[in-house]
């Protein structure tokens, strides 16, 4: 039993979080308690799961894109730009707290985003160009574009409305959290329920015979890079609305990264084709909390980045099957017969020659 549960892929990163999160405890009296206060729910829990919403978000676009045998090193630059355009936009409209406007904000925003997912599903499906280096141009140049769009300012704005998505509260509950949980079960029913999933494993697997047995994997690619830039979209929103201000420098700064090591912890093949949704879920919530960890024991955020390859590098390779037989053949490789080390085996009769 012990070893069917050391199989489980999603083992290691739940003990993982768990030990992350009784370190934090042991550190933090309370930590784990929630708290009920004006009829929200609050404590350093649901700070983890409101914070960690945006990286969620861009992981469950990234956790498509990897399965497709692809990458994203793009999102953080769509987070800063749609973070850019709707507090933009916000900023010069004659009513900034209008809901009108804040839609009108919402809407140019995921329009451009999924216009650069386009471009990047162009760029790979179309013209063939290798992910990494068609994804490398949008990450180089869209920061540059948001800073275009904010003329190199923090715009900030006061708008009640804007600020419901990255800080209010609807039925208890950060929103925050009920929209990235919303894009969990709408991903997971459409990969799961529809033929998507099937067909996803498919180009992930394979991409030239999925095409010879007549999946459309080329549109497949450009409907998963604009769902990915979509998702970063949101996120941006999110960020935005949470500060209530645009920085083009620090908006979504490193969040590509984030989102590849919680795909990766989670158990996703970057190879493509096998993927986990839920293994994702828990790569996000072992990123934030491992942030909340380094902000808590009062280490540099600086040096945030070396304990996250620490523990992914921990946890990849306790999922590394190749790594695990390696372990446990060492651990019970069979004892040497003492008969055969310290007796020579005799040596055979020679057949006597007979004598004339």
């Amino acid at each position: 039993m012990i070893r069917t549960l050391a199989r489980t892929p999603l083992l290691w990163p739940v003990i993982a979080l768990i030990a992350l999160l009784a370190l934090n405890a042991l550190l933090t009296p309370g930590f784990l308690s929630v708290r009920v206060q004006d009829g929200h729910l609050y404590g350093s829990v649901i700070d983890i799961l409101r914070n960690g919403a945006p990286t969620l978000l861009v992981a469950l676009g990234m956790t498509l894109v990897i399965a497709s045998r692809g990458i994203d090193l793009s999102v953080g630059a769509v987070v800063a730009i749609s973070g850019a355009l709707a507090c933009s936009h916000i900023a010069a409209a004659d009513d900034p707290a209008g809901v009108g406007t804040v839609f009108s904000a919402l809407g140019i925003a995921l329009l451009v985003s999924a216009a650069l997912g386009l471009w990047n599903g162009m760029l790979v499906a179309a013209l063939g160009i290798q992910p990494i280096i068609a994804t490398l141009v949008l990450m180089t140049a869209g920061r540059g574009i948001a800073l275009f769009v904010t003329e190199g300012q923090i715009i900030t704005v006061t708008s009640p409305p804007f600020k419901v998505l990255g800080a209010g509260y609807f039925l208890g509950l950060p929103v925050a959290i009920l929209v990235s949980l919303a894009v969990f079960v709408l991903i997971g029913l459409l990969t799961r329920r529809t033929a998507l999933g099937t067909l996803l494993e498919a180009v992930g697997i394979n991409p030239e015979a999925s095409r010879l047995a007549g999946v459309r994997s080329r549109t497949i690619v450009f409907a998963i890079y604009v769902f990915c830039a979509l998702c970063a979209g949101v996120a941006g929103l999110m960020i935005a609305s949470n500060i209530s201000a645009a920085d083009a420098n620090n908006a979504g700064l490193w969040i590509e990264m984030d989102a590849i090591l919680a795909v990766v912890i989670g158990g996703t093949s970057l190879l493509g084709g096998r993927y986990s949704l839920t293994g994702t879920v828990l790569g996000a919530l072992i990123i934030q909390t491992l942030t909340t960890t380094v902000y808590t024991v009062g280490i540099r955020p600086e040096v945030t980045l070396v304990f996250k390859s620490l523990v992914v590098v921990s946890v990849v390779l306790l999922q590394s099957a190749k790594f695990r037989a390696l372990f446990g053949r060492r651990r019970t490789r069979p004892p040497v017969p003492s008969a055969a080390v310290d007796t020579p085996a005799a040596a055979p009769d020679r057949p006597k020659v007979a004598q004339r």
